[in-house]
């Protein structure tokens, strides 16, 4: 999928959200777990309910790695159902990788031929040879880890390093490598205030936003100082939709989490 194609499945939808499908058997309804592969189970009734809501789905692999070759075909599962039946949905498989030279060209084949993700989440703490491998893919998207929502990010993120804070200088970097035109970038929700500063950086470039929800991100603000032109946003929402029940219903009671956001988006995109 081409950012042109993205931008035109948000307007048509007047939505710019991202589901994330973060699979935790002990969280999902207890009538799933006497299916054949309850992760796919579960899944596929979020999609199937949800699609029509959002623009993007984030599965993170975490989730699915955690349960060895059975997570791995779910996971697999789950992007070959998208890609066949909901073709126009972007997908994003947050595995934040990075590594030297040939061992990133595997990571970026792995998902971006073998399971056919549109995007794959990166670590930029290697460099330049860590993340162009990924680049190089046509009509594939690289979304650069940039300020990140979690408390630690504070650690290294936020330094100075001869004066300039160390994702600005992440953000600046990146922009001459090989076919930066591909890169996007994650900056979390519950650093909003930080987005008027990023754009000055990177005004044209898509942000995928997690945080708004259960981790305590303002939708309002990040649209206030991050939105640009094309919108340029996909706000990522997981716990907060798809475990919003986890009875009988789960999947309808999803679908209206994920809809009360798309209809916040509707109204910011006028």
């Amino acid at each position: 999928m081409t950012q042109d194609q993205l931008v035109k499945e948000i307007k048509r939808k007047q939505s710019f959200l991202c589901i994330g499908l973060d699979v935790d058997l002990n969280k999902i309804p207890e009538h799933l777990l006497k299916e054949d592969d309850p992760i796919f189970a579960f899944n596929k009734a979020i999609i199937d309910a949800t699609h029509h809501l959002c623009v993007a789905y984030k599965p993170n692999t975490a989730f699915y790695e955690a349960y060895g070759i059975k997570g791995w075909q779910a996971l697999e599962k789950t992007i070959n159902y998208l890609n066949e039946n909901y073709p126009e949905i972007f997908t994003i498989a947050d595995a934040k990788r990075g590594d030297i030279g040939n061992t990133s060209t595997m990571y970026a084949k792995a998902f971006f031929e073998d399971l056919a993700f549109d995007s794959v989440t990166v670590a930029p703490y290697m460099g330049k040879d860590s993340v162009e491998p990924f680049l190089a893919f046509e009509n594939k998207h690289t979304i650069l880890l940039a300020l990140t929502s979690n408390q630690g990010a504070f650690d290294f993120q936020t330094k100075k390093v001869e004066n300039q804070e160390l994702y600005k200088q992440v953000l600046e970097t990146s922009k001459t490598w090989a076919h930066a035109e591909n890169l996007m970038y994650v900056v979390g929700a519950t650093k909003a205030e930080y987005l008027a500063e990023i754009r000055q950086i990177i005004p044209d470039s898509f942000l995928l936003v997690p945080g708004v929800g259960a981790q305590g991100g303002n939708l309002q603000d990040v649209c206030k100082y991050g939105m640009n032109d094309s919108v340029g946003l996909l706000i990522n929402s997981s716990r907060g939709i798809i475990y919003a029940s986890n009875e009988h219903n789960f999947a309808l009671a999803a679908a209206k989490k994920a809809a009360e956001l798309q209809q916040e988006m509707k109204v910011i995109l006028g």
